[in-house]
């Protein structure tokens, strides 16, 4: 990890820069796919499997004996562990439902706004480096409390033409049968566009590498809804003197593991610290089965010696990070100043993993430094907000004048007449 001590704020934007690609090329490559599965539906989709996942497939959808089966090869205890985190993401969910309100905003005029569920959603689970099936409960959950009438999942197959058994179980948790062993930008295209297998979607959420937030974000020019752009996954933490180094070294290796695309940022006030914490990384490390994988997130990584807790807020929120961690003295106090992040995790026992499988809130989180203007996801992602008005005639006879008014000022005169008709 690249050390970097106490930056002006001048150069904030350079040192903060996430791994960088050529964009152009890789629109090129994912728009030529998306195309083809557009034209040729099915046939495309089997023929980029094979190219891409190395499996040829008679049939994509997973049939209700897989599912069934699933369940008989998932470890009892890793079932009790999935259904734990269930419960947890339901109560958080849940809470996130309101009420209809009408509210009377002079006499005779009412207004209210009614939440109405997305019908059709296709969930994006990724399979490939990791078999991700907690993001399907991530996803499969507020669908389901938001009701939802269709719910699509794409996730790619391994070698053998399967999905991870607890992905399938986690789908068969919860109800979902549309399950279709597509991944990669074949699987956005496949529920973008529709095949004669897969059906077209109204808003494609999940999480994954720069492939599939191009495809996802190109699909959205033809009219299709994104949950957001959530590429490859971050973490940033800032530690002070107080911080455990073998737990801030643990945090940042969670994150480096997802990809090799993925970065982490540690924050500190404490040469002594950072050093510590770079000796826990090494240590650890060799622990690793994805070592190598982390280690090359590990090049794209910084450690960045601030003066205090106030100076590491202030880099805090110019970077946006998906994940940020505070691993300090009165991290409950410094919270409270943090304006630009997907989730935060408070305190010195409050590892990022605990989100990202059980702890209720959502772990599909703007990366990239959208947290700037996007929330990750929740209940809300899966309805639309329609407002409603009922006027009565003392109701319109009291607002009409204005409105006509203020139409004819604009120069809509028939926007005025069709109060003037009514009064």
């Amino acid at each position: 990890m690249q050390l970097i001590k106490y930056p002006k704020q001048k150069d904030w934007g350079k040192i903060l820069q996430r791994p960088a690609f050529d964009s152009s090329s890789l629109e090129k490559k994912v728009k030529r796919i998306l195309d083809a599965v557009k034209k040729d539906g099915d046939t495309a989709i089997k023929k980029f499997t094979s190219e891409f996942d190395r499996v040829n497939l008679k049939t994509v959808k997973v049939t209700k004996k897989e599912i069934e089966n699933a369940s008989k090869s998932v470890p009892k205890d890793l079932q009790k562990a999935i259904k734990l985190a269930k419960t947890n993401i339901e109560k958080f969910h849940k809470a996130q439902s309101t009420q209809i309100e009408v509210i009377e905003t002079m006499p005779g005029v009412k207004c209210w706004r009614k939440n109405v569920a997305i019908e059709k959603v296709g969930l994006y689970i990724p399979g490939g480096l990791a078999p991700l099936f907690s993001t399907l409960l991530m996803l499969g959950i507020p669908a389901r409390i938001a009701g939802s009438k269709e719910i699509v999942v794409c996730s790619p197959p391994d070698k053998n033409g399967k999905l991870h058994p607890a992905i399938l179980f986690v789908a068969g948790l919860l109800g979902i049968e549309s399950i279709y062993k597509v991944g990669g930008v074949q699987a956005v295209a496949a529920m973008a566009y529709g095949t004669k297998s897969i059906p077209k979607v109204y808003k494609i959420f999940g999480p994954g590498n720069q492939y599939i937030t191009c495809a996802k974000q190109l699909a959205q020019k033809d009219g299709l809804a994104i949950d957001m752009p959530a590429g490859p996954s971050e973490v940033a933490v800032y530690a002070d003197e107080s911080a455990n180094p073998s737990f801030v070294a643990a945090d940042l290796l969670s994150q480096a593991e997802h990809g090799p695309d993925s970065q982490v940022i540690l924050l500190t006030n404490s040469v002594a610290l950072a050093r510590r914490i770079e000796n826990e990384i090494e240590s650890q490390l060799e622990q690793l089965p994805r070592k190598q994988i982390a280690q090359r997130a590990l090049e794209n990584s910084k450690i960045i010696l601030v003066k205090d807790a106030e100076h590491a807020i202030e880099i805090l929120n110019e970077y946006a990070p998906e994940h940020l961690i505070l691993s300090c003295k009165n991290a409950s106090k410094l919270a409270v100043k943090v304006v630009n992040a997907g989730s935060v995790f408070i305190g010195h026992y409050s590892p990022e993993s605990v989100g990202d499988y059980a702890s209720g809130t959502n772990h599909t989180l703007p990366t990239n430094g959208y947290a700037k203007s996007y929330s990750g996801v929740s209940l809300d992602s899966f309805v639309k907000k329609i407002t409603f008005q009922e006027l009565s005639k003392v109701g319109l006879k009291s607002i009409g004048k204005s409105v006509e008014l203020m139409a004819e000022a604009e120069g809509l005169r028939a926007h005025a007449n069709a109060v003037r008709v009514r009064r």
